[in-house]
């Protein structure tokens, strides 16, 4: 393969589709990498004793996709080994067992990729606009991440 084909990439994505891991882990693979890290956030079916019938999440996608774009910068510059690097969040309703997000890096050595995976989901939780609602069986909650720098900003 031709080293120019295989320039470092961003994949994002913001969409109402079901995400595929399959998608998201062949975008990233390279012939110059041996590492292909994944996180893949799911539905689950509780919070806090609470039955969550399903998710739902908007973002304001320019606003979220020019946030992901600042942690690939970040990861490049923290992990300069990282070739290939995609964020696929997913928007409106997400079932139980379902994925919201999948975050992938590719990387010579799996050291790097394990990282900068971690990097990626730790400061999109805190920076990106995106809001998540969890439905339950006879109400509804607006969740804010913990991790968000404005959590902390009083009411």
């Amino acid at each position: 393969m031709n080293e120019n084909k295989d320039e470092p990439k961003d994949f994002i994505k913001l969409n109402y589709e079901k995400l595929s891991t399959d998608e998201v882990s062949e975008l990233v693979i390279s012939p110059c990498c041996g590492a292909v890290s994944l996180f893949i956030g799911t539905t689950r079916n509780n919070f806090e004793g609470k039955k969550v019938i399903h998710l739902e999440y908007e973002a304001y996608s320019p606003m979220a996709e020019a946030e992901i774009k600042k942690i690939c910068r970040d990861v490049r510059q923290k992990w300069p080994s990282v070739k290939h690097i995609a964020v696929h969040h997913r928007l409106g309703l997400v079932p139980v067992t379902e994925a919201s997000v999948i975050v992938a890096v590719s990387s010579p050595h799996r050291v790097a990729s394990l990282e900068a995976v971690q990097y990626c989901i730790n400061t999109l939780k805190a920076t990106v606009p995106i809001w998540k609602k969890e439905i339950y069986e006879e109400e509804y909650s607006w969740k804010e991440n913990k991790e968000c720098f404005w959590a902390d900003v009083e009411k």
